[in-house]
């Protein structure tokens, strides 16, 4: 399992011209699921993306959570995040899980982001042709991969 974090002051997701989402300061967060994903990469990523404390505290250090400013999450599923490029110029998307895996996996992550952790969690259509407006703020963006522990 995958995901960029961007740090935003607001972001919102549209489907066909329509907002569909849309949250103030906190994380647009993109998320890839791959063949092979459980719940307990599930549970180790949005545990992780939970606690980092990448907002700034009163002295401008990168010390706060999103739990600790009352941030907001704006949640996209991404397939793309795991393309396979090394032949040719076209990528290959065979490692994204199917939508039968992914569907339920992307939706269990934002209720336990929700539920286990009170981050009021929004989510952007799974499967669709999504357009993304943010501001990223600092910039700050990070990527995490549930397979590289590190």
């Amino acid at each position: 399992m995958r995901a960029i974090i961007q740090r935003v002051s607001h972001a919102s997701v549209s489907v066909n011209g329509f907002l569909l989402n849309k949250i103030d300061k906190g994380y647009l967060i993109l998320l890839g699921i791959e063949n092979g994903d459980t719940q307990e990469d599930l549970l180790w990523l949005s545990d992780k993306i939970a606690g980092l404390r990448i907002f700034s505290d009163d002295e401008g250090k990168m010390n706060l959570s999103i739990k600790e400013i009352h941030g907001e999450i704006l949640l996209i599923s991404q397939f793309t995040l795991h393309a396979l490029t090394a032949k040719g110029n076209r990528p290959s998307f065979i490692k994204a899980a199917r939508p039968e895996i992914a569907l339920p996996l992307y939706n269990h992550f934002a209720l336990r982001l929700l539920e286990h952790h009170g981050i009021t969690t929004k989510k952007g259509e799974f499967g669709a042709d999504m357009n993304i407006d943010l501001l990223n703020q600092g910039p700050v963006t990070i990527f995490i991969d549930s397979k590289n522990r590190e």
